[in-house]
């Protein structure tokens, strides 16, 4: 069965930096781009940070360019999220997603995990 669950989450202060992991079940990782999206109540899920299959591209959301990074190890089936420099905004539930579109682009594939709960505070 898919599955992804988040860890890695937690209380962290102003400044300070958490590293996040999804570790992946249930399907051929290497196949699919990996993102990390982010919640807030009365907010919609955002897009924090996205990698290719291989990845060999990352795109991020503007608020959090220069200060996270995206990585992913297929030998691990595990997608990481690296934030820095945390700042109060960055606080939200983190999710992780894991997308493929078949070849003539008539079905997606699309996973999500449970999330796993980001707060900076001090």
């Amino acid at each position: 069965q898919v599955r992804l669950v988040e860890s890695g989450g937690g209380l962290v202060q102003p400044g300070g930096s958490l590293r996040l992991s999804c570790a992946a079940s249930g399907f051929t990782f290497s196949n699919y781009a990996m993102s990390w999206y982010r919640q807030t109540p009365g907010k919609e899920r955002e897009l924090v940070a996205a990698i290719t299959s291989v990845g060999s591209s990352t795109n991020y959301a503007n608020s959090v360019k220069g200060r996270f990074t995206i990585s992913r190890d297929n030998a691990k089936n595990t997608v990481y999220l690296q934030m820095n420099s945390l700042k109060p905004e960055d606080t939200a539930v983190y999710y992780c997603n894991a997308q493929r579109v078949d070849a003539l682009g008539l079905w997606t594939y699309d996973y999500w995990g449970q999330g796993t709960q980001v707060t900076v505070s001090s």
